[in-house]
């Protein structure tokens, strides 16, 4: 029932889509001029930098305050870089260095290649409190365990990315980072009390608010104390009386995928869109698999839902003039300022090397081993390439290299890594190995067969086993972060 063009206009405008090529479908076109609130562009819609400049103007073309978006969070949360890697540490190793002015020069670099390609929003930064270390989707996205720290960095990152004259979106809203469920798959819970919550992970929110930040998004988890039974991103409780009650946030609440298991689940897009709307959100991020007859049912969905009753028209009103104030704000043609930003290499590489930390004794050699012990990706990060061996192969590195992959069915012959080290070195690179028992159990053989051994951990720095001579933490697996690893391991 979309036949009241109001309406639809109204529906259109709180819709972010997306779509799996990278040129611009006609359908896109068509809804971008109709009033489509944006798009979010993933990977797979990137080649190049060219292609990027012409694929949004393709997408402007009729409409230039057409919102076009994407998740670049530096690090291991990268669309720029997917297929390379970012030129930019994560929130992690910024945390791990905790200099907010260096924070500031890095999202000031990753917002100037947004800027100059014609992106207005960034979907980041994470600014969730990493409070349990087997937390399975935030880990190196957060800037720290302490709320304080969290919430600097913050402001800082939010400031950096207004340098660069694009809009920061504050994730994943009230907290994800005391989750031990991925939220791409199902629902998590946060058991705890709203004083746990206002002390530990609402400062970073708090802090993005007062910072200026014009965006902030929804996380689909329950906290039962706030939400009931309800995700937070179909909670009035959690996007009314918290972030826009107590918090006096007056920007766009964007919601996280609503594809996510977390969200959609068995009730469909349509149905989930209309609950978000109801709760508080204004523009909604779709997520990757996006067709016209989806975005088209879901619009069909709001429409019904003002007509029976479910979603007041004032609410859709009022969401759709929210986006449109965001729109205003970061059309592409809007002046930065002549803000100067840092040359993205020289400002990420110099991060990367200040957060690197180096425990114990890293054994010199020649020719050393390195061993990298693959892991699945996150849902979050994709198949982006990570670790030391895609940096050392590229610039042909005196080093013998070798991957495996524990996880899967593939044996690891302890003897063998030991006779192939040959009285040098043997020099592991794993990343979130806390939540891996067999990777953990892999590493714990090699040590106690082998006295020289070094492991470089590229995730979240949980765990350390015992019997090896030298530890390095990246808190990050990115290129930068594998050169500032690999220069501590083959010079000196």
């Amino acid at each position: 029932m979309t036949d009241d063009p109001s309406l639809r206009s109204q529906a259109l405008r709180t819709l972010l889509a997306a779509f799996p090529t990278a040129t611009a479908p006609d359908w896109v076109r068509r809804l971008g001029d109709q009033g489509l609130g944006g798009v979010v562009l993933f990977g797979h819609n990137i080649v190049d930098e060219s292609q990027v400049t012409g694929l949004i103007s393709t997408l402007r073309a009729g409409r230039p305050e057409l919102i076009v978006a994407l998740d670049e969070e530096g690090g291991d949360v990268t669309r720029l870089g997917y297929t390379s890697g970012s030129r930019y540490p994560g929130n992690a190793a910024l945390g791990a260095v905790d200099d907010e002015n260096l924070t500031r020069q890095v999202y000031a670099a990753l917002g100037g290649e947004l800027a100059a390609l014609g992106i207005t929003l960034d979907l980041a930064p994470t600014v969730d409190v990493n409070s349990a270390p087997d937390n399975p989707v935030i880990g190196t996205r957060s800037f720290g365990t302490d709320p304080a720290r969290v919430a600097a960095h913050t402001v800082a990152a939010v400031r950096g990315l207004g340098d660069a004259g694009v809009a920061a979106c504050a994730k994943h809203f009230p907290g994800h980072g005391a989750t031990r469920v991925d939220s791409h798959e199902a629902v998590p819970v946060v058991d705890a009390p709203l004083s746990v919550l206002r002390e530990r992970d609402l400062p970073p929110f708090a802090a993005a608010i007062g910072a200026g930040a014009p965006a902030i998004m929804t996380a689909h988890l329950r906290v039962p104390a706030l939400t009931g039974d309800l995700p937070a991103t179909f909670s009035p409780a959690a996007l009314g009386d918290l972030l826009r009650g107590e918090l006096g946030f007056g920007g766009a609440i964007i919601t996280d995928a609503l594809e996510m298991g977390g969200a959609a689940g068995d009730a469909g897009m349509g149905i989930a869109a209309v609950r978000s709307l109801a709760a508080g959100a204004d523009l909604l991020c779709l997520g990757a698999k996006i067709t016209e007859e989806l975005v088209e049912a879901t619009v069909a969905e709001i429409v019904a839902a003002v007509h029976d009753g479910r979603l007041p028209a004032e609410r859709l009103a009022d969401a759709a003039r929210r986006c449109a104030v965001l729109a205003a704000a970061t059309r592409a043609d809007r002046a930065t300022g002549g803000v100067s930003v840092p040359v993205p290499d020289e400002i990420g590489l110099a991060a990367a090397r200040r957060a690197l930390r180096v425990y114990g004794t890293l054994p010199r050699s020649p020719r050393p081993l390195i061993v990298e012990l693959d892991a699945p990706p996150t849902i979050a990060v994709g198949e982006v390439p990570w670790g030391l061996l895609p940096y050392l192969e590229a610039t042909d590195a005196p080093a013998d290299l070798v991957r495996l992959r524990p996880l899967s069915d593939e044996p690891v012959d302890v003897d063998a890594l030991a006779r192939r080290a040959a009285g040098g070195p043997l020099i592991l690179v794993s990343r979130d190995t806390h939540r891996h028992a067999r990777i953990r159990e892999v590493i714990e053989q090699v040590t106690a067969a082998y006295p020289q051994v070094v492991l470089v951990e590229m995730g979240w720095p949980a765990w350390r086993p015992p019997r090896a001579v030298g530890y390095l933490a990246t808190f990050g697996a990115g290129p930068a972060n594998a050169r500032a690893a690999a220069e501590a391991l083959l010079t000196g």
